[in-house]
């Protein structure tokens, strides 16, 4: 007889949803400033829209990704650096957009924690809008989820979606693929998105913390270093797609790196022949190696080793190809070519520079 009869409320079973609106209302100004033809980028209502006509496509084929951060958000979180965690998201899928020869049109976000903080929040969404800025795609839309029982308080997870179009007849990779065309590759920014739960097992094995002096970056923290935000490639890779005709294939390095990676767009019969090293690896994987005492054949399938894009030519345009994406920010590099191949499609020479 003596039981609380009195009414409960969702607040206290821990979905505060002044709390999501707050954070709709700080993240708006973000959102607009992704508006691009076909899109305006606005929030609020049950979808998305987006107008392909006026976007400029005559004859398009739409092309879908989505992806996530993995646990490289465990460092975000464990860090208290969210700013940077958005620009990883939207990277993951336009890049994947790109390598079908598809301009990212607009993403789409979920956001899910276990009490929210519309401060956290609204910093993870400017590093949305920020990707979506660099990838040329409006932000149109997300969820936020506030799960208490599901996710620890502090903790949150991301995934996102993105949607791009190419012109019907201009999708990659191409049927043309050939025996000796040359294999570019575009240059990392660090680490990106893959092999976070190996890079924290490292960091905690050698007593290190997020606010410790950078080993490989001594101005930075380990945390800044290690959440250098994913390089996106849309923009440049674009540009050399249309002002040249001549990429055949690109591939983006993520987790599984070259040997997992790169038969992804080529057609049985052909392989790749790279050459180690001419691989620009950066400071962060020779520390990384160096710290877990990691092969080099277990740094090329779990670390893009810095190389994040490759682009497959035929050496005759090799040098024009080149030429857009230097001019476009990118550093490029020539790393081998394409070869027959069987069984083993991935054939090294040469040897990664590992050595600190």
């Amino acid at each position: 007889m003596g039981k609380d009869r009195r009414g409960l409320t969702y607040s206290e079973a821990g979905v505060d949803i002044d709390a999501g609106n707050r954070m709709v209302d700080l993240i708006k100004p973000l959102v607009r400033a992704t508006a691009r033809p076909g899109a305006d980028a606005e929030i609020g209502g049950f979808g998305g829209l987006f107008d392909l006509k006026q976007a400029g496509f005559r004859d398009p084929v739409l092309v879908a990704a989505n992806d996530g951060v993995g646990t490289k958000v465990k460092l975000a979180i464990e860090s208290g650096r969210h700013r940077t965690i958005g620009i990883d998201l939207v990277a993951m899928s336009a890049n994947d957009l790109v390598v079908q020869g598809a301009e990212p049109l607009f993403f789409l976000d979920y956001f899910a924690c276990g009490q929210l903080d519309p401060d956290v929040g609204a910093q993870v969404v400017a590093g949305i809008a920020d990707g979506c800025r660099q990838a040329g795609c409006a932000l149109i839309g997300g969820e936020t989820a506030e799960m208490p029982g599901l996710y620890a308080s502090g903790d949150y997870d991301l995934a996102g979606f993105a949607v791009g179009a190419a012109e019907r007849g201009e999708l990659l990779p191409r049927a043309d693929l050939r025996e000796g065309d040359v294999v570019l590759g575009l240059a990392s920014s660090g680490v990106h998105s893959n092999g976070f739960s190996l890079v924290r097992k490292i960091v905690a094995r050698g007593g290190l913390n997020w606010n410790s002096p950078c080993p490989f970056a001594p101005s930075a923290t380990l945390g800044d270093a290690l959440l250098t935000p994913t390089r996106i490639y849309a923009r440049a890779c674009l540009a050399a797609i249309r002002e040249t005709k001549a990429v055949k294939a690109l591939a983006h390095i993520t987790g599984g790196g070259f040997p997992d990676n790169i038969p992804r767009v080529l057609p049985e019969g052909l392989g790749v022949r790279l050459d180690l090293s001419r691989v620009p690896v950066l400071p962060v994987f020779k520390w990384l190696a160096r710290e877990g005492h990691i092969a080099a054949s277990e740094m090329l399938r779990t670390f893009n080793c810095g190389i994040g894009m490759i682009a497959v030519v035929a050496p005759e345009t090799a040098d024009a190809v080149a030429s857009v994406l230097t001019r476009e920010g990118e550093r490029a590099v020539r790393l081998g070519s394409l070869t027959a191949a069987r069984e083993q499609r991935v054939i090294y020479d040469g040897q990664l520079d590992l050595l600190a």
